[in-house]
Formats: structure tokens, sequence, C-alpha cells
């Protein structure tokens, strides 16, 4: 068996990598409660908009964390259309989970199932990124932490998805933020425990790309996306300011003048008898 080492950077890429779950998870939190407050094509563009924020957050975090993931005795690369696949699946199932309960009537019933398939999608994501692993060795994994890990999975996504629907504040989105990413970095390292390697000593080259090759360009473009959105996100008027604004403009306008009386000397109509 390979020695594993899951943070070859030190404290550097669990810190970052907690640090973009807790990002993509405020940003998610705040354009969801956005998406809340809209109607029409405004709440399918915030709900859009939160999707690729918190599946962008995860994906970014899994894999700034893999960048601090060696083997002993064995290179590691990784399979560049799973890679992206493995983003593309956090994005759309997120994205199912966001709508469900954006558009459902019945918030319990959305809360469960959106909950139930953010997470399947969420450990669908991390896995999927694992099988894009080339080294020269067999993975195994730990049947009973793989089940964990889907659970706090499923367990994180609907507790995000119910602070989406119950917390307003900034600050409390702030608390959530944190308590979310905690909770997506327990379930990345929770699957990186489950993982065993056999290490074959080969002299043949990997096929697929090095992390600094292909991930860390890809998570950097990713994590600017998350603080450019952020920014515009912190920018943008609520729907209540916006209402605010057009009740100020509307108190502020000037009234009509009324009709001026008749001046001195000058003569009424004729009435009729």
């Amino acid at each position: 068996m390979g020695h594993l080492d899951h943070a070859t950077f030190g404290w550097l890429t669990p810190v970052l990598s907690y640090a973009m779950a807790c990002i993509g998870a405020a940003l998610g939190l705040r354009c969801t409660v956005r998406a809340l407050e809209a109607t029409g094509s405004s709440r399918r563009n915030w709900l859009i908009t939160a999707a690729s924020a918190i599946g962008t957050g995860i994906w970014t975090m899994h894999f700034v964390a893999m960048l601090g993931f060696g083997v002993t005795g064995t290179d590691i690369r990784y399979n560049v259309p799973l890679t992206i696949l493995s983003l593309i699946v956090a994005m759309l199932v997120v994205g199912a989970g966001v709508f469900a309960v954006g558009y459902s009537r019945d918030r319990v019933r959305a809360l469960l199932l959106g909950g139930l398939t953010t997470g399947l999608g969420v450990a669908s994501m991390h896995y999927l990124g694992m099988a894009a692993l080339r080294l020269h060795g067999e993975v195994r994994y730990d049947p009973l932490l793989v089940a964990l890990s889907v659970v706090i999975a499923v367990v994180a996504a609907t507790a995000a998805l119910w602070a989406a629907l119950n917390i307003k504040s900034p600050v409390a989105v702030a608390v959530a933020s944190l308590v979310m990413g905690a909770a997506v970095s327990s379930m990345h390292y929770t699957g990186m425990f489950a993982v065993g390697v056999h290490v074959e000593p080969s002299g043949g080259s990997l096929p697929g790309a090095t992390a600094m090759q292909f991930i860390f360009p890809l998570a950097v473009g990713l994590g600017s996306y998350l603080f450019l959105t952020s920014a515009f996100v912190a920018l943008s008027p609520t729907a209540r300011e916006r209402a605010a604004y057009a009740s100020a403009e509307r108190i502020t306008e000037p009234t009509a003048e009324p009709a001026a009386a008749p001046t001195a000397g000058s003569t009424a109509a004729p009435t009729v008898p």
C-alpha cells in the first residue's frame, strides 16, 4: 500500500479549499434569497447564478484540496474529460436542487427532494473527480467511509437549501456559509480517507495532465469567477431596495400645477338663460 498524503503543502490547500467552499456557499445562498424575492426571468437568472456558484465552489474546493494529495511511489495525473465532466455534473445537479426549491409550492417536499438530488450530485462530482486520477497502481475504497461521505453530502445539501429558504440577513448567510463550507470539506476528506492505493512501480509514463498543468489554472479561473460574481451580487440592489428607490422617486416627482384662476378684468363667458 502506498502512503497517502492529503496535505503535501501543509495547511495551505485545506484552508484554501475551505475558503472556496464558503465563498461558493455564501454566494449561492445570497443568489437564492434574491431569486425568491424575484419573479419571471429575473428569478430564473438568479437561480442559474446560484447553481453555478454553489457547483463551482464545491468543485473548486475539491480540486484545490486535491492539489495537496500525493501518493508515495507514483506520480499522479488527471484525465481531462472526466475532470471537466465532474464540474458539469456538479453544476447541473446542484441546479436541479436549487430550481426545485425556487419554483416548488410544496417547500418541504422540494427541500427533501432537492437535498437528496443535490447531495448525490455532490458525491457524484467527488467520485467522478477521483475516477479521473491516473497513477501507477490500483485505487481502492472503504465502503463504509464512502457511504458516510454520501450521507454527509446529502445532509449538507439539505441544510444549504433549508438555509436558502429560511435565512435572509447577510450575517446569518455568512454564518450558514461557514457551516456549509465545513460540511462540504468534511464530506471531501471523509471520501479521501476512504481511499487506499496499492502502488505498482512502473517506469512508464502516465496519461493525462498534472495538477499544476490543468487543475491549478482551472481552479484559479473558477475562483476568480466566484470573486467577481460575489462583487456583482454585493453591489446589485435587492428587490426591496429597488422598490424603495421607486417609491422615493414617486414622492419626489413634481405634482401637476392647478389651473390658473381668472385674472382681474377678464370677463366670464356669458351664461345661457
